[in-house]
């Protein structure tokens, strides 16, 4: 064997390595899963069911799913108060529109196209809009990055708008959080734009 081919062979090797343990928070959230089955997050509970899980990853050969290399703790809180703050606002206001509006209750399937086109950015946006009382998912568009999303009350332009805005300040939310330094330039890019655009029509 060739000089060549031993240093390839040493690059795929390392290159196999670095994207198994890029799956870290993968295996962090199978280690928690196993010590939510046992109800019992000691250390040593934990510590077998990382291993368990590093079995699974290891000889399961997975899609990899790609995670971006930052992490910002303080915008991951941010996210997960505004995510708590709407699923209780949102079930008291579809509370109250199911009282007071009954089958009268318009429904609408808003389609919003989001910046980021990336896997994980795109299934955690839709699993936190899904997980909002009032929206559901019904379709994606993977090569357009659309989501197709069913909900209440939304009964003209200005509220379908109204939606796709909030939708896209979730994925704003996620994308500041553990995105790629690409879709958070493509974040601050469109949000300047649309400051500007605001400030034109004034």
């Amino acid at each position: 064997m060739s000089t060549d081919q031993n240093g390839q062979n040493g690059q795929d090797s390392s290159d196999s390595q670095r994207s198994f343990w890029s799956q870290w928070p993968i295996l962090l959230g199978l280690s928690l899963t196993w010590g939510a089955l046992w109800q019992d997050f000691s250390p040593g509970v934990l510590l077998a069911g990382a291993l368990f899980s590093t079995l699974i990853l290891w000889f399961y050969r997975l899609p990899r799913v790609n995670f971006a290399d930052r992490f910002n703790p303080w915008y991951a809180l941010v996210f997960t108060g505004r995510f708590l703050w709407h699923v209780v606002t949102a079930s008291i206001s579809v509370a109250w529109e199911a009282i007071t509006k009954g089958p009268r209750i318009v429904n609408s399937v808003v389609a919003v196209p989001l910046r980021s086109h990336d896997d994980l950015i795109v299934t955690l946006t839709g699993h936190a809009l899904a997980l909002v009382p009032g929206s559901l998912v019904i379709d994606v568009d993977r090569p357009s990055s659309t989501l197709f999303l069913h909900c209440l009350n939304v009964e003209n332009a200005e509220a379908v708008e109204a939606f796709r805005d909030e939708a896209r300040r979730t994925e704003a939310a996620i994308i500041r959080a553990i995105g790629s330094r690409a879709d958070l330039e493509l974040v601050r890019r469109d949000e300047a734009d649309r400051v500007r655009g605001g400030s034109g029509r004034a």
